[in-house]
């Protein structure tokens, strides 16, 4: 091994029952090295990194890590030799306390005792948090379920740096962050690097490798494509080498022909957490809704959708007014959402890949009461394909999907169901860019069919290319409005935090 490698991985094989998931992968990692892993969804990013913390068992391969061969070791043993990972699916306990997740296995305790001493394990995550600038949103003593995506991907971070691991990787880090806590994000990722930690970082946000990123190593199809160092590549060489083709427009959007309002809120308002949203879409137009973090755009499409109650406010579809007290409510009434968080409110993760896709749809496949199989099987296939969804069978379990072909079954479940409002909030957080464009191509078809869509997006790239119309969200209100020909991204940033 050469002596400037913290990490080499070589010749790595993984394989599951009908999947050959790695085959022949490689990385190598020097110290104090930001180093990204690249590739599609289903490249194999994940399963490599899994092999490294002992998740995966190897059918082939070697796993040097400062000095010592570490293959076979359990997920404790590569924790303790230092090596840590922040998983792009996020699992807190949600109902102890940012300290008790901090701390959780490891917990201070009185001396001579097994008693955790709670007050000290507050003053250590108080540190924390004022060391990486959280102390003003977070406390020690707040419950995870009090806290939004973006702060528990916060307290996720600060976990892992907390164990002064050698090496950290960070899978999808910035998905649910604002750009203020990214910013944070970058400015720990520098410090760990002066500090001679190394940083493995995963993400299909092209602008961020560039910024933050030394050098980045492509897989394709599970195995290794090349290596190279930022500073002499391009994005366009970059997106060749993962998806193995040029990719000329990842927002492909074209005009389309808008039809007459079909729908419309007024008034919308709830529980302090937004007031007086109004706003409505038209057939085949595609209503960006913009944004921080935290500006409320989430819990407005939730309550439309009926996941959260209402205060005030009317929701009309084709002039009629709905009541919509639960989710039954919306699909009945042709309304779909994409959620922000596929693991908790878009699938049932323990289950197959062609059951979610048909749980929305079962009038399509049940007769008498009874699932007929065959249509099931037929109708599952056909939306996977046009999605070019990455999985070794329809009765895959969809929780050993990657993130991005499980977002892929949460938009399949919705296209069958083919309705009238189709809302998607962050449609495509931790997708890839190959799969993005396919996305945003079907979007646009979906609006070509008539369809009235609305779209979250923290991108504003993807906000504004995929966009007729703009309204900003900010602080629970509507604080501007912009038809997508007459603004810029300096304008909509500007207007989301509170200008004119």
């Amino acid at each position: 091994m050469s002596e400037k490698y913290l990490l080499e991985m070589n010749d790595i094989d993984v394989s599951f029952p009908g999947v050959q998931a790695l085959k022949g992968a490689k990385i190598a990692v020097k110290y104090g090295e930001v180093h990204a892993l690249m590739g599609e969804n289903g490249a194999g990013k994940s399963t490599l990194m899994k092999a490294l913390i002992g998740v995966n068992a190897l059918d082939h391969g070697e796993i040097i890590f400062d000095g010592r061969h570490i293959e076979g070791m359990n997920t404790r043993e590569v924790l303790n030799i230092g090596i840590s990972m922040i998983h792009q699916e996020l699992s807190p306990v949600y109902e102890m306390t940012v300290a008790d997740n901090i701390f959780l296995g490891r917990e201070p305790v009185y001396k001579g005792t097994r008693l955790v001493n709670v007050k000290e394990a507050n003053k250590r995550t108080l540190a924390l948090l004022k060391e990486y600038e959280m102390d003003k949103y977070i406390k020690p003593e707040m419950k995870m379920n009090q806290l939004s995506v973006a702060h528990i991907q916060m307290i996720e971070i600060i976990k892992a740096v907390s164990y002064d691991s050698k090496l950290i990787i960070m899978d999808e880090p910035t998905s649910a962050l604002s750009g203020e806590e990214v910013k944070i994000l970058f400015r720990t990722v520098n410090l760990l690097k002066k500090k001679g930690v190394s940083v493995i970082y995963i993400t299909h946000r092209m602008e961020e490798v560039l910024e933050i990123c030394d050098l980045a190593t492509v897989l394709r199809d599970g195995a290794y494509i090349g290596t190279r160092v930022m500073e002499e590549i391009t994005i366009n060489e970059l997106i060749k080498m993962m998806v193995g083709r040029e990719l000329s427009d990842i927002f492909p959007k074209y005009e389309v022909e808008q039809g007459e309002e079909v729908f419309e809120i007024k008034g919308l308002s709830s529980n302090g957490l937004f007031d007086d949203i109004s706003f409505s879409v038209k057939r085949g137009e595609i209503l960006g809704i913009a944004g921080l973090v935290g500006a409320g755009r989430s819990e407005i499409v939730r309550a439309i959708f009926g996941f959260d109650s209402l205060d005030s406010g009317e929701i009309i579809l084709e002039g009629k007014k709905l009541n919509i007290d639960h989710p039954a409510d919306a699909i009945k009434a042709g309304i779909a959402l994409v959620s922000e968080d596929r693991k908790d409110l878009g699938l049932v993760l323990c289950r197959p890949i062609k059951e979610n896709i048909s749980l929305p749809n079962l009038k399509k496949v049940v007769k008498n009461g009874l699932i007929n199989r065959q249509k099931e099987t037929k109708m599952g296939t056909e939306i996977a394909e046009q999605l070019k969804l990455k999985m070794s069978g329809l009765d895959q379990l969809t929780n050993n999907l990657s993130g991005g072909n499980q977002q892929k079954v949460v938009l399949a479940k919705w296209l069958l169901k083919n309705p009238k409002v189709l809302i998607l909030d962050e449609p495509t957080r931790g997708i890839d860019v190959g799969a993005k464009a396919e996305i945003h191509k079907m979007i646009c078809d979906l609006a070509n069919t008539g369809m009235a869509i609305i779209m979250i997006s923290s991108e504003m790239p993807e906000v504004m290319g995929m966009s007729d119309r703009i309204i900003v969200i900010g602080d629970g209100k509507v604080n501007g409005e912009f038809l997508i020909k007459d603004t810029d991204q300096e304008q909509i940033l500007k207007c989301a935090l509170g200008g004119n």
